[in-house]
């Protein structure tokens, strides 16, 4: 993970800084928040450990940082197949198969959402419910979405079944990063067999065909 040229003179402060993120959020979600080390992630992105501190003030300033970046990533990407034409188990699925493919180079991004050991309290904390909130929101516009397709407009029904799906979604992602050998597009194939076998409703087969789609 060390890059020779990192925390040379003339860098870009931003470069550096998402240099330093990366590898953090390779460790932190590899080891988690307490047994992760600043020195270990400096020497990881190959500059000194006072530069981590200076750009990010600690190591729970860092942890934040990370948590941003990875949340950002993930939450763009469910408004950008939020902003298509998609609708139902189809959204569903095509905000599956955006999260298999972010995740396929960094799947330790997932794990620092879920992290036990991070500051509950102070800027992870507030990053943690952002972005949680942020990303409800999205899924339960979806659900409502689904919910209405069938006639079912009810408030609680609507935010019963989005629990459900935001703790299915965890837990598909959480099976397929135990499963590396199986790649992101064979994942979505998975979630489409899985949504047609519980569902007896069928998605557009070009999700899963169609590398356009995804």
């Amino acid at each position: 993970m060390s890059r020779a040229n990192a925390g040379t003179k003339g860098v870009p402060r931003a470069d550096r800084e998402l240099q330093i993120v990366r590898a953090a959020c390779e460790v932190f979600g590899t080891v988690g928040f307490a047994k992760a080390s600043v020195a270990g992630i400096a020497a990881d992105a190959g500059i000194s450990k006072p530069l981590v501190y200076q750009y990010f003030g600690s190591k729970e300033g860092l942890f934040s940082a990370c948590l941003t970046h990875g949340a950002e990533l993930l939450a763009s990407d469910m408004e950008r197949v939020a902003a298509d034409d998609s609708v139902g188990l189809e959204r569903g699925l095509r905000t599956l198969d955006g999260i298999f493919r972010i995740l396929e180079p960094q799947p330790w991004l997932w794990r620092l959402f879920f992290d036990r050991t991070a500051p509950e309290s102070g800027d992870v904390a507030a990053a943690r419910a952002f972005y949680t909130d942020r990303i409800t929101r999205l899924a339960m516009e979806g659900v409502g979405e689904l919910m209405a397709l069938v006639g079912d407009d009810d408030p609680l029904d609507v935010s019963a079944m989005t629990a459900v799906w935001m703790n299915v979604v965890d837990t598909l992602v959480t099976w397929w990063l135990d499963h590396p050998e199986v790649t992101p597009s064979q994942m979505t194939e998975r979630c489409y067999r899985l949504i047609v076998a519980l569902s007896g409703a069928e998605p557009p087969a070009q999700i899963v065909a169609d590398p356009a789609a995804r």
